[in-house]
């Protein structure tokens, strides 16, 4: 018989798993690689997002904030406090704040942000006595999977700029047919 943390851990990948395939849309369409899932207490998915910054021209465009906004509209609510949130990357100061404003109750995540995050890793917002909620932290469901799209990703963009500079320094242009 499977242990109750077993099953707990299991329940946390398969919903990692649903932001790891919106992380794969927003970088396939050349967006940073995260995705963001909200599930209720009875285990409805409820909200969802992906980054979006370069599509919609929106520096506040993470996932976490779409996810959270579609959740709220959801449930016609902002108060997500009997709610939780999966992402594939450790949420940014910005995104760390709206999960507080949220009263989200629960945020899971894969791999921690050594740059940017705002959790654990750079600055930890939800523990900082300015912060006016608390919220139980579970991080490193599906890790690897995580870490591996996002260095993949860096990789192929890296390489994109690479090709499109050698390009354009030997005179010639580029020329977008969209």
């Amino acid at each position: 018989m499977e242990s109750d943390y077993l099953s707990l851990i299991r329940y946390h990948q398969g919903w990692m798993s649903e932001a790891l395939k919106l992380a794969q849309i927003a970088g396939d369409a050349g967006e940073v690689p995260v995705g963001c899932i909200i599930v209720n207490s009875q285990g409805d998915l409820i909200g969802q997002g992906e980054n979006r910054k370069q599509r919609d021209q929106d520096p506040t465009a993470h996932a976490e904030i779409i996810a959270i906004r579609s959740a709220a509209r959801t449930l016609q609510n902002w108060h997500l406090d009997q709610c939780t949130l999966y992402v594939t990357l450790e949420p940014c100061s910005m995104c760390a704040g709206a999960i507080i404003h949220a009263r989200l109750q629960t945020l899971v995540y894969a791999v921690d942000d050594p740059k940017t995050g705002a959790i654990r890793t750079v600055i930890n917002i939800p523990g900082s006595p300015a912060s006016n909620h608390r919220l139980r932290v579970i991080g490193g469901i599906l890790e690897s999977a995580s870490r591996e799209q996002l260095q993949s990703w860096f990789v192929s963009q890296r390489s994109q700029k690479t090709q499109k500079s050698a390009y354009e320094s030997n005179g010639n242009e580029l020329i977008d047919t969209k």
